[in-house]
């Protein structure tokens, strides 16, 4: 079976087996359906039904889906006029309205399969019902979906699948899910104290001591690498006012996804919003004071907390968020300097990804609909993106996305993969002759004159929640030991070991090693499973041996023991793994 005629045929076409299978279930009188796509690993079908499904109906319906398939029916395409389509449909009101919003002229078709089911869709699809006999599917889960996304619209059970074309392929993908779901940072991130969402602040992530443990180490290692390149941090406020986004052009192509603090004013003068990009920010430093070509380029980074209103069914923990932390940096520069930047700016993403051992690659994102400015100049900047990447990473050994640039300009986007081979959008990095031309910002060039810099926006990381996120389903909560929120459990075998587990504890603090220790009268056993289960690198265990020796001994994660380390030769070790950054802990003495 060919895979893209799998994906885009196949998995459609069970979509309608699927809803064909509802109907036979409750009564096409009971049934409304909405809409059915094939997606990356089936499809899902939308449905507004007499009750709620629950688990216990996912083996009658794969069973009547197969009853179905097994039928062996003829499907057939069918054109029709509008009036006909509405007259097929005057009792699905879904299918109505998606008859009505379609555009004068517009070819309308429908599929039937089989004598009894009939649906409106532009296929294309299979022609008899056993071309589908050996897909291997299985009902995934059900879940509530509002009709076109819209919150005060009917709600419906959306219905998904997975859909592979075999069972082989099915099964395979079932144990990437089981994985998956072990990995679920979502889970793991309460369970490991780092991080929780109340319902009081929705998609706005409260850290936890140890996940902002965590963040911070993060942020410190982008902090020292942008150290070396040249980069200055900035903090700015949280919220401007109104005409500062008018003027960058959020407001206009924005604005749905800004939290807007009105005002009494008629003309909304003292109307606020809080900042949903950083990039005005950076400008407004840039302007404080006359630029020389010299000074170019001039890189002002920041990672202060932005906020974008997101509908409340795209939440997805720490991944969809309303509230976050990105690694912005908006860097000022002449037109000749921008491949050398964007080469430096590669450079660095190769590090900070490779530190963890994950790889990316570039793709290059289009105007869109409703860009801003001159198309002469979107023009310009796409062709000197393409210019850069063709350089880089040689003509056509890169993705382009057709329109789906920022409003201001093209950008390179970097596709990160993960250890289980997902795919994410992480960093990107933003060509921009827009917004200098918006706020008019210039620089003296070396003929005395006036020139107009170009502005790069980039994010590497991207979101920093997103990317913890990330990092905790990479290593399922497993860190390596310089980013770990807690490296060394200490545990005093017995409270008269105190003593010496305040000392051991002092030389850490001096050595910059975060360390947790329980003084209490608990069982070892009992403080060393709280280590365990916070998956911390090392736990030491100090008893009389190890108070008499200066030493410790040293459970290390994966139920391996060093015993009778020197406790400066244990030091050594910790601080070898936080200047290196290695992804390994260390489990031998040389």
């Amino acid at each position: 079976m060919e895979k893209e005629k799998f994906l885009e045929e196949y998995r459609h076409s069970m979509s309608h087996i699927l809803a064909k299978a509802i109907i036979e279930m409750f009564g096409k009188e009971n049934v409304q359906y909405a809409i059915g796509p094939q997606i990356a690993d089936g499809f899902y079908y939308d449905f507004l039904l007499p009750r709620p499904l629950t688990k216990e109906d996912f083996p009658v319906i794969e069973a009547k889906m197969k009853e179905i398939l097994k039928r062996k029916e003829a499907w057939e395409r069918i054109e029709v006029s509008r009036d006909e389509a509405l007259k097929l449909f005057k009792d699905q009101k879904f299918k109505t309205e998606l008859i009505n919003d379609l555009p004068e002229g517009e070819l309308i078709t429908i599929y039937k399969t089989g004598d009894d089911f009939t649906d409106l869709c532009a296929g294309p699809h299979i022609d008899n019902s056993q071309e589908l006999l050996s897909v291997a599917f299985q009902i995934k889960s059900v879940s509530g979906s509002y009709w076109r996304g819209d919150e005060k619209r009917e709600q419906l059970q959306r219905i998904y699948v997975y859909a592979f074309p075999s069972a082989q392929e099915l099964k395979a993908h079932l144990q990437l899910v089981k994985e998956a779901m072990e990995r679920d940072h979502k889970k793991i991130g309460p369970q490991q104290d780092l991080f929780y969402f109340d319902e009081t602040a929705p998609g706005m992530p409260y850290w936890l001591p140890r996940g902002w443990k965590l963040f911070n180490a993060l942020l410190g290692f982008w902090r020292e690498i942008h150290e070396i390149h040249g980069y200055n941090e900035i903090a700015a406020p949280q919220i401007q006012k109104k005409e500062l986004w008018v003027t960058s052009g959020h407001w206009d192509h924005y604005q749905d996804g800004m939290f807007i603090l009105p005002g009494e004013e008629e003309d909304g003068s003292d109307t606020y919003a809080v900042k949903p990009m950083n990039c005005p920010n950076s400008i407004k430093v840039y302007q404080r004071k006359q630029r020389s070509y010299k000074d170019l380029p001039i890189r002002i980074s920041q990672v202060d907390v932005i906020h974008r209103k997101e509908k409340s069914g795209e939440l997805n923990g720490l991944f969809r968020v309303q509230m976050f932390r990105q690694d912005d940096d908006h860097t000022f520069l002449m037109e000749d300097q921008i491949e050398a930047e964007i080469a430096d700016i590669m450079d660095i993403t190769t590090k900070l990804y490779g530190t963890f051992g994950l790889t990316y690659k570039p793709e290059l994102s289009t105007r869109p609909d409703d860009y801003m400015g001159d198309i002469e100049v979107w023009n310009q900047a796409e062709a000197s993106l393409k210019k850069i990447l063709d350089k880089m990473y040689g003509e056509g050994n890169y993705e382009i996305n057709e329109g789906d640039g920022a409003f201001y300009g093209p950008k390179i986007d970097l596709i990160m993969t993960d250890a289980i081979g997902r795919q994410w959008q992480m960093g990107t990095i933003q060509l921009d002759f827009q917004l200098p031309l918006n706020f008019d910002l210039e620089y003296i060039g070396a003929d005395g004159a006036k020139h107009r810099p170009v502005m790069l926006h980039r994010a590497l990381f991207g979101s920093m929640e997103r990317f913890i996120g990330i990092l905790i389903e990479n290593f399922k909560g497993a860190f390596p030991f310089w980013v770990s929120p807690v490296q060394v459990g200490v545990v005093p075998i017995r409270v008269e070991h105190n003593e010496y587990a305040k000392k051991v504890c002092e030389v850490l603090r001096k050595n910059g090693i975060r360390f947790e220790v329980d003084y209490s009268d608990k069982n070892m056993k009992e403080k060393i499973k709280v280590c365990k289960n916070y998956k911390d690198p090392y736990v030491i265990v100090l008893g009389d041996k190890e108070a008499a020796e200066n030493t410790v001994s040293i459970n290390i994660r994966g139920n391996k023991q060093l015993n009778n380390v020197p406790l400066d030769k244990f030091i050594e070790m910790c601080n070898e793994m936080n200047a290196s950054r290695t992804m390994d802990l260390i489990e031998t003495l040389d």
